[in-house]
């Protein structure tokens, strides 16, 4: 059920919550900035008319935007909530509150409403807040890997977690197994120690052979004693880890998060990132993200340019006339009537005018690496913890929207003619406030003379 609109009229004697604020809090620019009525009328129709009243649709937007600025969790962003005028006055307060909005578990719950269209409409609203800057009609286009939340695989660490939830499921189902193998279990966890010494190699290859049997046969119990349709899905998923060789294609890295893939980035302090291939369109001279999906496939660089530019032309309209990549993307000149640029050989009939365009497009191209680097380590692209490939899809939109949003705070920051109008607009929301106080008496004294 939505929740019911909330008195807009002033709630303190001497002055609304408002105006006790910092006009130039690039907070508070950003809140009368964003358009919320869009939100709005996108989400009313997710509500059923009956049942409890749910929170604010700006409150749960504001909470999600303000987790990727500040680059905390769902449990930090509530605390912090409590703690911070502004960003209850971001999120529509008109009085301060002092306790927490709502549970953590509510953003997810709100995440999974929106669903991907709804995290695409707050990206779309960042693109439009930054406004000539991101209708440029040329862009710079990367792939990067947002890493997901697992272990670092390996088949060891696969066979015991299949025991461990084979042993979970029995005592759920209240299933007697033959044998539990916990005092199995903990003397090959010892065998497997200091497995690079050249005397323990042969005991912890044995040690490994060893879990896995007893994988498998726990599985294949399972099997027998666990009713028609029950955990069958799971149970194929356990069957396929244990089938896999290390040669394999598509293999399974994780198992609450089967669809990740291992990706070479060819980078030399990190070899393989497991997780889920990005790509990233910026614009070439102010650097606006006008463009972030995720690819759920480890494809080609290539590959991923139709579906990021169809990405791109669905949230701004504009069909971008150049398009600067690197080598990676060989193959292909150009995609949904974009040109596709990449360093190439040089050509003789170019004129020196031509040459040094290529050029300048190229340097600027390099400007994209430091924005990836600052979705990562600034706006929780580094570690997506959110479940399955709607999470995937859901954080790098949301890190590049908040990146989006908080450019515009950067620059409000920077801009010293805003602080001098939000410095006269203080003013005159003090006069306003205090009219009385400082004119009242002057008028009395008038009014008795005459």
């Amino acid at each position: 059920m939505i929740s019911k609109p909330k008195s807009l009229s002033q709630l303190g004697f001497y002055s609304t919550f408002e105006e006790q604020l910092n006009r130039s809090h690039p907070l508070y620019i950003l809140a009368n900035q964003i358009n919320w009525n869009v939100f709005e009328e996108a989400f009313t129709k997710l509500y059923s008319e009956e049942g409890r009243p749910g929170k604010p649709i700006r409150l749960m937007v504001s909470l999600i935007i303000l987790k990727h600025i500040r680059n905390i969790s769902d449990e930090s962003v509530v605390e912090q909530w409590a703690e911070n005028a502004y960003y209850q006055y971001f999120s529509g307060e008109k009085m301060f509150a002092a306790g927490e909005p709502c549970e953590a578990s509510e953003l997810v719950h709100f995440r999974h409403r929106i669903g991907t269209e709804g995290i695409e409409l707050i990206f779309q609203e960042s693109i439009r807040i930054n406004g000539k800057d991101a209708r440029e009609q040329e862009a710079t286009t990367d792939t990067t890997v947002q890493e997901k939340n697992i272990t670092y695989p390996t088949d060891n660490k696969l066979h015991r977690k299949i025991i461990k939830k084979c042993i979970a499921i029995a005592d759920e189902e209240d299933i007697v197994l033959r044998q539990s193998y916990k005092r199995v279990l903990k003397k090959l966890l010892m065998d497997q120690r200091f497995r690079n010494h050249p005397k323990n190699k042969g005991r912890a290859r044995k040690a490994d052979k060893k879990v896995k049997t007893i994988a498998g046969r726990l599985v294949r119990e399972m099997e027998r004693k666990l009713p028609p349709n029950v955990y069958q899905n799971t149970l194929v998923l356990f069957k396929k880890v244990l089938a896999q060789k290390k040669s394999d294609t598509g293999k399974i890295y994780s198992l609450h998060e089967p669809h990740v893939a291992c990706i070479s980035k060819g980078k030399e302090h990190k070899k393989y990132e497991f997780g889920s291939k990005v790509s990233v369109i910026t614009t070439k001279n102010s650097g606006v993200i006008i463009g972030a999906i995720n690819i759920e496939k480890n494809v080609h660089d290539s590959k991923t340019l139709q579906p990021s530019i169809e990405q791109q032309q669905r949230l701004t309209g504009i069909i971008l006339k150049n398009n600067f990549v690197d080598r990676g993307y060989r193959g292909v000149k150009e995609v949904l009537g974009t040109k596709i640029i990449m360093p190439d050989s040089p050509v003789r009939r170019r004129t020196n005018y031509e040459k040094q365009k290529l050029r300048k497009g190229f340097k600027r191209r390099a400007a994209i690496e430091p924005k990836i680097g600052h979705l990562k380590q600034d706006h929780r692209l580094s570690r997506n913890f959110y479940k399955g490939i709607k999470g995937d899809n859901n954080n790098i939109m949301l890190a590049a929207a908040a990146m989006n949003f908080k450019r515009m705070m950067n620059k409000w920051k920077q801009n010293p003619l805003l602080f001098l109008f939000h410095f006269f607009q203080t003013i005159y929301y003090f006069i306003k406030t205090n009219y009385f106080q400082l004119f009242g008496s002057l008028k009395l004294e008038l009014v008795f003379k005459g």
